[in-house]
């Protein structure tokens, strides 16, 4: 789930109808913290967009997907706004609402069937936040690999042209249920694909459904860790490594509805 966003006095009530909403989303927050070159060599991808490492990305920010070109099986990493904008909306906002899809159902959802069988991307991060909630505190956990290697979500993406024409391409992360390493914090995980399903993930000519869906389990357990992280992570003007490191401070957990600034 994502923390409280940090939002003007003037828009508090519209801010907490969002925190609200977005609390019970997952995933809500990750990290990319690799420079592009190290992206680049991981994923084999090629026309790099310029990447910073960024440790607290949030929903509506352009975040980093690598695609495959339809015409000749080349990947390459560009950036696209999280949070999906259906091809067919009228309205930008739809996006908003749009961040996560549920793999269980992905195929069948207007906004997420076609995305899924023609348009999928890779997501690549190197961990993710979620918060454990318990009565009225909220306790942010930082999650990832146990070898700390670079992993990457199952993605899919459309291309949305508002009243002027100009484009917008966007994204959403799917969702499964949770291994035995978030089972206490939340009953949603980010899809994390395996390495050897990368290919036929990207392959936009690939259309097998059944197949797809084997993909979409929840990762294993054992290669991955978690450890508490402090408030810092909470709001999204924190962008830092702080973010992400061991909380050992003793800091007290937040209450629900309540940011950090």
């Amino acid at each position: 789930m994502i923390a409280l966003l940090h939002c003007e006095k003037l828009y508090d009530l519209v801010g907490y109808q969002l925190r609200f909403l977005w609390i019970s989303l997952m995933c809500g927050r990750y990290r990319l913290s690799r420079r592009k070159q190290a992206i680049e060599q991981y994923f084999e991808t090629a026309n790099e967009a310029e990447w910073e490492p960024r440790y607290n990305i949030a929903p509506s920010q352009m975040v980093g997907v690598i695609r495959q070109d339809a015409a000749k099986p080349e990947r390459y990493f560009s950036l696209v706004r999280w949070g999906l904008i259906p091809y067919w909306s009228q309205d930008a906002s739809t996006g908003h609402k749009m961040i996560n899809a549920r793999s269980e159902t992905v195929a069948d959802k207007p906004a997420f069937g076609e995305p899924f069988r023609r348009r999928r991307c890779l997501i690549p991060a190197d961990g993710f936040y979620e918060w454990q909630r318990s009565k009225r505190i909220k306790q942010p956990f930082h999650f990832g690999m146990r070898d700390d290697s670079m992993f990457a979500f199952a993605g899919v993406w459309d291309r949305w042209r508002d009243a002027t024409g100009q484009v917008v391409e966007s994204c959403s992360i799917l969702t499964t249920t949770p291994n035995s390493l978030l089972a206490d914090v939340h009953d949603r995980m980010p899809v994390i694909l395996s390495s050897e399903c990368y290919e036929l993930w990207l392959d936009p000519g690939f259309r097998n459904t059944g197949v797809l869906a084997e993909m979409l389990r929840p990762f294993d357990a054992r290669l991955m860790r978690r450890y508490l992280v402090s408030n810092r992570i909470n709001s999204v003007s924190n962008d830092d490594a702080e973010c992400a490191a061991l909380n050992n401070s003793g800091q007290v957990p937040l209450p629900l509805g309540e940011a950090a600034d």
